[in-house]
């Protein structure tokens, strides 16, 4: 697929938004984007990292915990860590400072806990047109992926979603939930990624002047955005 933006978005879920941005935008020194209203119940807190978004979701609405395994670690490379350094978000959500370079990580990584490395090494490189770089780990534009054997995450098949509003709400559980990536034609990168073995999450969509966007599920049903955004970063 072609991208329109090189760096692929995360999407976190919580119900302690106040202690999620002192961390984010604090602790870790992130600086704040923007706040995007998504419906009655949530709204998106964006703070940027390396040119990726780190989407804050907050949900009006108790969140039931994090399925075991998806979207675990989120990587930054920063030259204010000489070594690595991890932290736990209020959530417990898992972020990784590494200098740059380290690993191969100049931008972010996200790691990912899964059912089948061999299965997601397919999906991956056919499905997302991801670079392999070794070890399953995976390059899309300047975002790193990698992989891991997680023993309780499971393959699953979902059933296809009617709006984009639906798969919110159907991703709204504690955690990280679900990657973006900004491609420069929605429509064809869906028909891609599905025609490579994706799972349809929702088809294309306009959301409002703010992006065409569809979803697509990778083998263990964890959501990856593809976005046409209208959104200015910074």
């Amino acid at each position: 697929m072609e991208l329109n933006l090189p760096q692929v978005d995360v999407g976190l879920f919580t119900n302690r938004i106040n202690e999620m941005k002192a961390f984010y935008g604090g602790t870790l020194g992130l600086q704040f984007d923007s706040e995007l209203p998504i419906g009655d119940a949530f709204t998106q807190h964006r703070f940027a990292a390396n040119g990726s978004i780190i989407k804050l979701m907050e949900a009006r609405n108790p969140l039931p915990r994090r399925h075991p395994g998806g979207y675990e670690t989120i990587i930054i490379a920063s030259n204010r860590f000489p070594q690595p350094e991890a932290f736990n978000d209020p959530d417990g959500n898992s972020v990784v400072f590494v200098p740059p370079g380290r690993d191969d990580v100049n931008q972010i990584e996200v790691r990912l806990g899964v059912s089948d490395v061999d299965r997601f090494d397919a999906f991956y490189t056919g499905a997302l047109g991801a670079v392999a770089i070794g070890g399953h780990r995976y390059r899309i534009g300047e975002t790193v992926f990698a992989t891991f054997r997680h023993p309780l995450a499971k393959a699953v098949r979902p059933a296809p979603l009617a709006n984009l509003l639906e798969v919110v709400k159907a991703m709204a559980v504690l955690g990280i939930r679900y990657i973006s990536i900004h491609v420069k034609d929605c429509d064809a990168a869906f028909q891609s990624a599905t025609a490579a073995g994706a799972t349809v999450g929702v088809a294309p969509a306009t959301f409002g002047t703010v992006a065409r966007a569809a979803f697509v599920r990778d083998p263990d049903g964890n959501f990856i955005e593809l976005a046409v955004s209208n959104l200015k970063r910074g």
